[in-house]
């Protein structure tokens, strides 16, 4: 979606029509952009500034600030290590950083099959079963050090590629 075609961008200008009529939709409007594309890039932002009147800078200041928008596509997999107190002191630091040297990237990058995703949570909520992993939503419990490879090679198996 680097560049946008006329289909996108009409998507787009459909997504910000729903809005019209709410006092404050930006939220809404990046939700449904997010959804749709899997992200929200300088020339989407900038459509969107022109068809609400908000400024390109606060459009740019939501997506930056929220983690769950992202500026760059994601993989098929994000694979979201969670680093809240409970799972950073059974090791998660360690397993992210395992996933790290696994995949080739760093927390935040995608891997340029575009397969994998890489993220640092805060708290998932997965307190009881730390240290907890996400995986394209599905929370993965108690995940060790020793599961890691495994995890990868199973989830390239699924597109027909192994480590």
């Amino acid at each position: 979606m680097a560049k946008l075609n006329e289909n996108a961008t009409k998507q787009i200008l459909e997504i910000c029509g729903r809005y019209k009529n709410e006092k404050t939709p930006l939220i809404m409007i990046l939700s449904d952009i997010q959804n749709e594309y899997g992200y929200i890039p300088l020339e989407v932002q900038e459509l969107v500034s022109k068809e609400t009147g908000i400024s390109v800078a606060e459009i740019y200041g939501v997506v930056t600030f929220y983690s769950f928008f992202s500026l760059t596509p994601k993989g098929k997999y994000v694979i979201g290590c969670c680093l809240g107190t409970a799972c950073y002191v059974k090791g998660a630091q360690n397993i992210i950083d395992k996933f790290s040297e696994v995949l080739g990237i760093k927390p935040g990058q995608t891997t340029e099959d575009g397969l994998f995703t890489l993220d640092a949570l805060r708290c998932i909520g997965a307190c009881g079963i730390a240290p907890a992993v996400s995986i394209s939503g599905t929370v993965h419990p108690k995940v060790s050090i020793d599961q890691v490879q495994q995890i990868v090679n199973d989830l390239r198996a699924k597109e027909g590629a192994t480590l």
